[in-house]
């Protein structure tokens, strides 16, 4: 009964801990060439966490199906520190990055890929997960 606990309660402190893309929002058309801000939005939690850093990629899937980006983050347009605070009190805390989009970039269906990586808990534990959001390249 104590490890289904331990398993419940760390899979929950982790959740705590997901990040999610508040921009661009789904479906939004980008320009090849142009500079974007990507919003990543980490909501607050219970447990204690110490951020270690993002990574911000776009992939095409224009010609085929989208990856998930644990498979491929695609071209890295920003890798480094991530520190999210409130800026609205009707958000998250959140930080933005302003990316430049490939002038190469596929026209079509795309997805911005992030990668997450924190430590949580007292331990701490080593926390990663990665999430996208479809963009359209037009």
């Amino acid at each position: 009964m104590k490890s289904f606990f331990s398993v419940t309660l760390f899979i929950a402190a982790a959740i705590a801990q997901s990040a999610t893309i508040g921009l661009p929002t789904e479906n939004q058309e980008i320009n090849p060439g142009t500079e974007v801000v990507v919003q990543v939005q980490r909501p607050n939690s219970l447990s204690g966490s110490t951020e270690v850093g993002i990574a911000i990629g776009l992939s095409s899937c224009a010609s085929a199906p989208c990856r998930s980006a644990e498979d491929i983050l695609g071209t890295i347009l920003y890798n480094g520190p991530f520190s999210p605070v409130y800026h609205e009190t009707n958000l998250p805390p959140y930080e933005n990055f302003t990316i430049t989009v490939p002038a190469s970039a596929t026209v079509g269906k795309s997805q911005i890929n992030v990668a997450h990586a924190a430590l949580i808990g007292a331990g701490p534990s080593a926390f990663l997960e990665s999430f996208n959001q479809t963009v359209f390249v037009v």
